[in-house]
């Protein structure tokens, strides 16, 4: 049994679609470190992050808090956008506000959720795992067997608790929400 504690990244420097990998806001900086006052004391052996500069730069706090090296994991990244997507928000806005089932979600999209449940069941030790907004969507989902997109709203620097029990996921508590903006 592991302990699996997603972590979003803190606000980034700009929004959703407007810049391909941004780091964090002054904010967000302030948050990363805020949370890792948290983060440190929950007793997880390792570190895993997305590769995007949001997730990277809110867990460095944590890591040099632990006294650990992150594990860069492109599982737990960022929903990829199809090549032929030309507007990012209304192309989100449209996907989150389905279900994975939906005629208009890429086929791919499902793959790429199954490979971040897929990354979560190889987890054997309490493990703090910074990621994004939809990939903790995806999560969650798989792991309380709901096939919506958006299943929660967790805030920046939030904490949702996953528990991974002989190969089986679910979840804990969820972490703190907040507002959506894409704009």
């Amino acid at each position: 049994m592991s302990l699996i504690y997603l972590v979003r990244h803190a606000e980034p420097a700009a929004t959703w679609g407007a810049h391909p990998n941004p780091g964090l806001s002054e904010l967000g900086h302030q948050q990363a470190k805020a949370a890792s006052q948290t983060l440190k004391s929950v007793g997880a052996g390792s570190l895993w992050t997305s590769p995007l500069a949001r997730c990277q730069e809110t867990a460095r706090p944590t890591a040099e808090a632990i006294g650990c090296v992150p594990h860069i994991e492109s599982r737990v990244a960022e929903i990829p956008v199809p090549a032929d997507v030309v507007d990012h928000r209304a192309w989100l806005t449209q996907v989150m506000s389905g279900s994975w089932q939906d005629s208009h979600v890429d086929p791919r999209l499902r793959d790429w959720r199954d490979q971040i449940g897929q990354a979560l069941l190889e987890i054997t030790e309490d493990t703090l795992v910074f990621s994004h907004f939809v990939a903790i969507n995806a999560a969650v989902g798989l792991a309380s067997q709901s096939d919506r997109v958006t299943c929660f709203k967790p805030g920046h620097a939030s904490m949702t608790i996953l528990r991974n029990t002989g190969g089986i996921l679910n979840v804990e508590s969820l972490g703190e929400e907040a507002p959506i903006r894409l704009t």
